[in-house]
């Protein structure tokens, strides 16, 4: 039995990286976090891992600051991707509390060291980790300035051998426009990484995707608000948009 077709425990991925926007987390707000939306998303990822799913996640930290606002109104760029980065910490750690407040159990690895809030990003403690049924939440990026959270999560999908990257937005899959402001756009169904570079479909920033498709790594984008969605997502079901070759 393949690891990415674990179909005796109705999974279609069994080991996989959530990356969510740190956006997802404000809920209806328009800044920081809102602990109903944490505590429901951190339900279906401790369901998921109940059910047999390795997880790992990625959250952004566009909901307290991002770099690239930050260097646009002045702020020397790498000063400010590195404020970003602490702001993914922020997040990591309330994700990992919710995690824990309904059961699971989550650890955080900062690719910036600071051992006093969580431990130090190293591979082999990670899928250690992932091993024993934890959830694992990576932050601080890739500890560089001028990546993205998207290429930090590509980054450890493929350090972590993960089956698919799995890619919670405000929508339910990559569509030809963006629905809340063209009626008429259509949800593609499947799409290749040269079709997603080509298009310059922004579903992740390029180095992301050129990642994923070297490492033959899937990526799968479905809507992060939609309740069961990421259990449906795991097990081949519901609706999403599936980047592969």
């Amino acid at each position: 039995m393949s690891p990415a077709d674990d179909s005796a425990q109705g999974r279609r991925f069994k080991r996989v990286l959530l990356k969510i926007s740190g956006e997802a987390l404000m809920g209806e707000g328009q800044y920081g976090i809102d602990q109903g939306t944490c505590e429901r998303i951190a339900n279906e990822v401790v369901e998921a891992s109940r059910a047999g799913a390795e997880i790992c996640l990625v959250i952004g930290g566009g909901n307290i600051f991002r770099g690239m606002a930050g260097a646009a109104k002045g702020m020397e760029r790498a000063s400010a991707d590195y404020m970003g980065m602490l702001a993914t910490v922020m997040n990591a750690l309330a994700m990992q509390n919710a995690i824990e407040a309904v059961g699971g159990q989550a650890r955080v690895l900062s690719a910036i060291p600071m051992v006093t809030v969580c431990e130090p990003y190293i591979r082999r403690r990670a899928m250690r980790h992932m091993e024993k049924g934890r959830i694992v939440i990576f932050a601080a990026g890739t500890g560089n300035p001028f990546f993205t959270t998207d290429t930090a999560a590509a980054l450890r999908a493929a350090e972590m051998g993960c089956n698919a990257l799995l890619k919670g937005t405000q929508v339910d899959g990559v569509y030809t426009a963006d629905p809340k402001k063209d009626k008429n756009a259509t949800r593609y169904d499947r799409l290749s990484y040269h079709e997603v570079l080509a298009r310059d479909l922004k579903v992740m920033d390029a180095s992301a995707i050129a990642l994923m498709r070297d490492n033959s790594i899937p990526i799968v984008v479905f809507s992060i608000h939609k309740r069961g969605s990421l259990a449906d997502v795991l097990a081949g079901r519901g609706v999403s948009t599936t980047i592969s070759d």
